[in-house]
């Protein structure tokens, strides 16, 4: 795992909040004043659950940066009401369950390729491929 301070963040940038991999909306840095160092105002959406999480550090808080793998895959079946698709890797080959972001679940359909991010361990389906 990489290390990234907090006022070199940018809007994008991933970042690990809580122990949860999370994406950058939002950072705001006030000036350092007379007597104490420069605040950032930081606000992140999680990649695997979608909560939105707010903190205020130091600027030379250190954060953890999450390693985003993209992949891509074929879908073999979808499970809508689970939110979940069965999904072959067109790499490895390798046949696994990976749930489905709320953005990709309306274009979601079986045989259709689809992008997933395994970040820290944990796979998500993020949109679908146009073929």
């Amino acid at each position: 795992m990489a290390w990234i301070d907090a006022y070199n963040v940018k809007v994008g940038t991933g970042i690990i909040l809580d122990g949860v991999p999370c994406a950058t909306k939002s950072i705001d840095i006030s000036k350092s004043g007379k007597h104490g160092a420069s605040k950032c105002r930081i606000e992140a959406v999680g990649i695997l659950d979608g909560k939105k999480r707010i903190v205020a550090v130091p600027g030379s808080e250190r954060f953890e940066t999450p390693m985003i793998e993209k992949r891509k895959g074929q879908i073999l079946s979808v499970n809508k009401d689970k939110k979940i698709a069965s999904v072959m890797d067109l790499e490895t080959f390798e046949t696994t369950d990976i749930p489905i972001a709320e953005d990709a679940l309306t274009d979601i359909e079986e045989n259709k390729n689809a992008e997933y991010w395994v970040v820290s361990g944990k796979s998500i389906i993020k949109r679908i491929i146009n073929n």
